[in-house]
């Protein structure tokens, strides 16, 4: 192709996608207010790592032979189900936690802890798989190479993680974090809420059929 006309459709699909609100965002937000903004860039970086992973395999072309593979697909849809639980069960205790209890801000996590955090979530979920071969899907033409292809993954694998790091950026400022401190057990029993449904719905989701 001589132009780049080809990426718009797919960059602006997938910037919509990754900035939607949803479990990695809701994760990314509630760890700004909570811990700051540094904390919730590391959680950042893992989210956008495994979002490009998923990426890279549906650019190589394995996502129909992912979705077709039954074990692996039922394994990734309950171990993301599960650990979505997990996060839903830990927002649960501490809106349950009585606010004499609570401190003002949550004590710093390693980065390397939250960075797992956030490579674990996108990674066990294999809905991102489906999404990013619709979004490549997109900007494929008959003349499209190979590596067009990949080009439209790096821009969207960029984009995926500016989304993020605009999330840690806008809810670690100070009015975000008092509205948390004011509205914690608020905040972390929607979130419980959230990411319980969250769960339910990916153990219960069925792909198509490629």
């Amino acid at each position: 192709m001589s132009d780049f006309s080809f990426l718009i459709a797919p960059a602006l699909a997938f910037f919509a996608l990754a900035a939607a609100p949803g479990p990695a965002t809701l994760t990314v937000a509630k760890t700004a207010m909570a811990s700051g903004g540094r904390a919730a860039a590391a959680l950042s970086a893992g989210l956008g790592l495994s979002l490009a992973g998923w990426g890279a395999l549906a650019a190589a072309g394995f996502g129909p032979v992912l979705t077709a593979f039954a074990p692996a697909l039922l394994a990734l849809k309950v171990g993301g189900g599960l650990f979505l639980l997990w996060l839903a069960w830990g927002a649960a205790r501490r809106a349950l936690k009585p606010a004499e209890d609570a401190p003002d801000a949550a004590p710093a996590r390693p980065s390397g802890r939250l960075f797992l955090r956030g490579a674990t979530l996108n990674g066990v979920n294999p809905k991102a798989l489906l999404a990013w071969g619709a979004v490549i899907a997109l900007g494929v033409r008959p003349d499209t190479g190979a590596a067009d292809v990949w080009l439209i993954w790096a821009l969207c694998s960029a984009l995926g993680l500016v989304a993020y790091l605009g999330y840690s950026a806008l809810f670690a400022r100070p009015t975000a974090r008092r509205v948390y401190a004011a509205a914690r057990r608020w905040v972390e029993g929607a979130a419980a809420a959230l990411f319980c449904l969250a769960g339910l719905r990916l153990l219960t989701w069925r792909a198509e059929s490629p």
